[in-house]
Parts: C-alpha cells; structure tokens; sequence
C-alpha cells in the first residue's frame, strides 16, 4: 500500500440511476482532514478486494470533510465496480489516494460547455457546481442511453434549469447524439469539456478540431493504444533509488516488470489514463515512447515523465526515479 493513502470511512451509498450509485467517504480517523480537491479531479479507492480503482469526485470542490464519487456498476467489470455494488458497506474503512487532477478545469473562461456521457456526468456535475458557484456562464449537454440510467438530473436541473440544459437519450431521439448539431451553434472563445466513452471522446474531439474550436478538453477513462515499435524489443530499467536493475521484456509493461522484481510503484488504472503510476525519469536511450492519455505535448516533448503501466522505451537503456 502507498505510504501516501488516506483511510476514510464509507459515511453513505446512495442508489442515483440504475445500475449507478454514489459513495460517499469521510476521514476514517479523528482529528483528520481529507485535502483539498478542485473540479475534475479523480481518487483511488483501493479495495478490499486488493483491487485499487479511480474515479471522479463529484461533489462541490468547496466541501470540507467528504469525498463523493459516483460509480457504474460496468458490464466488463474485472472486479472493481462489482465488488462497489455487492460488497462495499457503510461503515467499512478503506485506503484512498489524495486526489490528482488530469482534467483541470479554466475557471476564468467566459463560457464554458459541460458534455457527458453516461457516467461520464460525474467529473461534470463537480465541474457544474463550482462554475454555478463562481457565477460563470456554463451549459451542459447531457448523453445516456435512456433517463433511467442517467444521474445527477435533479442536481443539474436545480443548478441550471432546463433552459440551459440540452439532454439527448438516445431510445427517446431514437439515434446516437450528432455532436456537430449540438456543438455548432457555440463560439470558440468557450472552453468545451467531455468525459464519456471512447467512441464519445474521439468523435467530440474531432468535431471541435472541425469547428475550430481550440479550447477542447477531455476526461478519458480508457486508453488509445498505438502499436508501437517498442514492443517489439525489451530494454534494461534501472531504478536509481531502489537500486535495482529489471529487464523488461517486449510486449511487457514496465509495471508489470517492476512489480515482478519485488518493487511496488503506485498504479492503479493499468491504462494510462489515471496518473497514479507517473514517475519521473532521469535518463534514457533512443526514445520515450508515450502511450498515456494524460501528458500534454508539451511534457511528452520534455521527457521528464512517463506513465509506467503503458509507456516504453524506444532503446535498450531507461533510468527512472524509482
């Protein structure tokens, strides 16, 4: 377990949408405070079960005391979300990680538009409340399948009302939502923010590149993977300060490889999605070749970083801050 988690209390569970329940935690100690969080940030809930899971916070970022986070009970479960729905109980005590934030939100943008997805709403709904909270403009484009699967709509017609609230289900519009119909009418000037599936994500990135929008930002809670020539060779990972050497093999992460000789990075999401395996690196051969869904161009360009659990090497040698 990382030295860093928190123990909180499993204070509530509420029932939100079908198949969709919040969990509310609370410090599990007197005389502690969980830290501070701002909108679109994320924890890891490590379980019981041994598996450690991350999702969005999705209550007001100015609460003191309480973390809520909103989770699927997913069909593809391996275990995490599953384990959520049928075992987890009020009153249990589990491990949980400051939160991070890879999907920072511009609180000073004039406007801003809010899409979801299913259960993509929850990093939004935290978002909402802070941008209603400052006096920002903001609107919202919420997407499920049907209104019985989707959560938070009380919430978010209370903040909103229906007028600045455009809400597609796709069994009622009888057809998948068109982002380029529902983005066109905006200006450029906005800052658009989506979290969803990733049929979702790629088609509302694609539509803000077509409209020009510039300001387009996304919350992924799945990888793009891109073959890579990297795989295809194993390289030698020195960890400056355990002092090991591990070789990596092709086709294997350097995760999975660290974790095999006796070392226990921070991981969590296996996806390079959720940032819980970043680690810095001091020197290498060849390439960094960057499969995550998280750095900036900016930072892959700077190979200070890389998320271990999906990134590579491109030559023989990697030295890394672990």
């Amino acid at each position: 377990m990382p030295a860093s988690t928190l123990k909180a209390l499993v204070y509530a569970m509420r029932y939100e949408a079908e198949g969709i329940v919040s969990v509310e935690l609370r410090p599990g100690a007197s005389g502690v405070q969980f830290p501070p969080f701002r909108a679109g940030s994320h924890v890891d809930l490590h379980l019981p079960n041994g598996l450690t899971r991350s999702y969005s916070l999705c209550n007001s970022s100015s609460d003191v005391g309480r973390y809520v986070v909103g989770v699927l009970n997913d069909r593809r479960s391996r275990g995490g979300s599953r384990y959520v729905h049928e075992q987890l109980r009020v009153g249990q005590i589990i491990d949980l990680s400051p939160p991070r934030n890879n999907f920072e939100l511009d609180e000073e943008a004039r406007r801003s538009v809010l899409v979801a997805g299913g259960i993509g709403v929850t990093p939004i709904i935290c978002m909402l409340q802070r941008l209603t909270a400052l006096g920002r403009a903001v609107e919202v484009i919420y997407c499920a399948r049907n209104r019985k699967e989707a959560a938070f709509i009380e919430s978010i017609e209370g903040l909103l009302g229906n007028e600045k609230v455009t809400w597609h289900f796709d069994d009622e519009e009888g057809a998948a939502p068109q982002l380029g119909t529902l983005l066109a009418s905006h200006d450029a000037e906005s800052h658009f923010y989506c979290c969803g599936p990733t049929p979702m994500l790629d088609a509302f990135e694609a539509t803000c590149r077509e409209l020009g929008y510039p300001n387009a930002h996304v919350e992924r809670f799945a990888s793009v993977h891109v073959e890579s020539a990297s795989k295809l060779h194993g390289f030698e990972v020195t960890c400056k300060r355990s002092g090991k050497v591990v070789e990596v093999p092709p086709a294997k992460s350097v995760l999975d490889a660290l974790l095999e000789a006796g070392l226990n990075p921070d991981h969590s999401c296996r996806e390079g999605v959720c940032g819980a395996c970043e680690t810095a690196v001091l020197n290498y051969d060849g390439e960094l070749d960057h499969q995550d869904a998280i750095l900036t161009k900016a930072e892959r360009q700077a190979c200070k970083t890389m998320m271990i659990c999906v990134s590579r090497c491109t030559g023989r040698r990697l030295v890394i801050d672990a």
